[in-house]
């Protein structure tokens, strides 16, 4: 990458430096943050199939939390891997990586569990328009989680 004086970008103090080679996806996208977002929108489709397809494997007798639980404990390996390899491109510590994206993915279900309730019971905001600005703000802070503590690299 380059500054806008068309020299070399410096490296990011808590990220990896760029590889040589992007990666089909940010050679497509050019930017991490598009990247980042159409990965969650595939995460979120997964997540969706995932969520019908345990429904349907175990039934109506089994309550329909637990196939969001079963999908959330398919699904987060195969996000894990996606956001690792097409957006933030690191390599090496995969368990520490694997640990903080759990943390900051978790992180971001209570964030949205609180924000959303103190929006539409606290405040008063309707619950559809509600869900989306938070959801999408803590879709935002998601990514710096990512960034800046699963996938962070120490300069050097």
């Amino acid at each position: 990458m380059t500054d806008s004086a068309g020299q070399p970008a410096a490296p990011c103090a808590t990220t990896s430096e760029e590889p040589a080679d992007p990666g089909p996806l940010l050679r497509l996208v050019r930017r991490q943050e598009l990247a980042f977002a159409v990965v969650g929108a595939v995460n979120t489709a997964m997540g969706i199939g995932l969520t019908v397809g345990w429904m349907w494997v175990l039934g109506v007798s089994v309550p329909p939390s637990v196939a969001v639980a079963a999908a959330y404990t398919t699904g987060v390996g195969i996000a894990f891997v996606l956001h690792r390899r097409l957006v933030f491109r690191v390599r090496g510590r995969v368990l520490r990586d694997f640990v903080g994206f759990l943390a900051v993915n978790s992180g971001g279900l209570v964030a949205n569990a609180l924000l959303l309730e103190l929006a539409v019971t606290v405040l008063g905001f309707p619950r559809a328009p509600a869900a989306v600005v938070v959801m999408g703000a803590v879709a935002v802070g998601s990514y710096f989680g990512h960034r800046y503590i699963s996938f962070r690299r120490p300069v050097g």
